[in-house]
């Protein structure tokens, strides 16, 4: 077998070239360490949940969720059963707790009661968001918080009630007259739309509307509130009432009772706010 010969110069010129290859894979090294800090991937978004009131659905929160998710927000927005507002605040309360992480919890209407007793004493829950919604007191009922700020509403003249299977006695599903939803919920939606909305709207219940709540979460949670200037659901002195009374940061818009439909930039606007707190 023929045996190669390394000469004392081609010896030398070989560790010269090993040397200078682990001369250039510690420098390399040395920077990529250097320029780490630099690429930390970004802490991960609060959840937020969208809770809808009475009149309406989950749908309506419809293109604040495709907001939401392409700005890389989880989103969720159960079905609120609208059977009691005791009930109803332990069925969010139940689902919140098979959340894990921070949550930005948001209550449109009726559902604005719901998170108020809801994320009581859940410490995952870091910040509420009101819109156009009742952010009540402890012992407060819905019906008694129309009148806060010496606001008027005409929802009770225009209430339509249905019984239901298994009702207590006085206790009825309430519906807003369809001859007057547009002007009373969403006159700023298109005719067609708002006729949509009336005939698939779920109701409330009566005694849902009068129970009182408990203890308020606003008073633990930072808040932030969205008044509806136009509002003819809850009067937009009630909501400028219940946005002080808790303390929020406040925004007004010209808008009715549907924000999340009608200028749902600015609701997504005020949840960013909320979330990056």
């Amino acid at each position: 077998m023929r045996r190669t010969v390394w000469t004392h110069p081609a010896r030398l010129a070989l560790l010269a070239v090993a040397a200078l290859l682990a001369l250039l894979a510690s420098l390399l090294t040395s920077d990529s360490a250097a320029s780490a800090p630099n690429h930390r991937p970004e802490p991960a978004k609060p959840t937020i949940v969208l809770v809808h009131g009475a009149f309406a659905d989950a749908s309506g929160w419809s293109e604040v969720i495709s907001s939401l998710q392409k700005r890389g927000y989880p989103t969720y927005a159960p079905a609120n059963p609208l059977r009691s507002l005791e009930g109803d605040s332990e069925y969010l309360r139940s689902f919140l707790s098979t959340i894990e992480g921070p949550i930005v919890l948001v209550g449109h209407s009726y559902g604005g009661a719901v998170i108020t007793n809801a994320a009581t004493g859940n410490p995952n829950v870091k910040a509420l968001v009101y819109i156009a919604a009742f952010a009540l007191d402890e012992g407060e009922s819905v019906f008694a918080a129309l009148a806060l700020g010496g606001g008027h509403s005409e929802l009770g003249d225009h209430i339509v009630a249905r019984p239901y299977p298994g009702a207590p006695e006085g206790d009825a599903d309430i519906y807003i007259d369809p001859a007057f939803f547009q002007a009373l919920f969403a006159a700023d939606l298109p005719a067609k739309q708002a006729a949509v909305l009336a005939a698939s709207q779920r109701p409330g219940v009566v005694s849902g509307f009068s129970a009182t709540s408990g203890v308020p979460a606003w008073k633990t949670i930072p808040s932030w509130y969205l008044v509806a200037s136009s509002d003819k659901t809850i009067p937009p002195e009630a909501e400028r009432a219940m946005a002080a009374r808790a303390g929020s940061q406040t925004v007004e818009i010209e808008s009715s009772h549907v924000p999340m439909m009608s200028h749902p930039n600015a609701v997504v606007r005020l949840i960013k706010q909320a979330a990056s707190s």
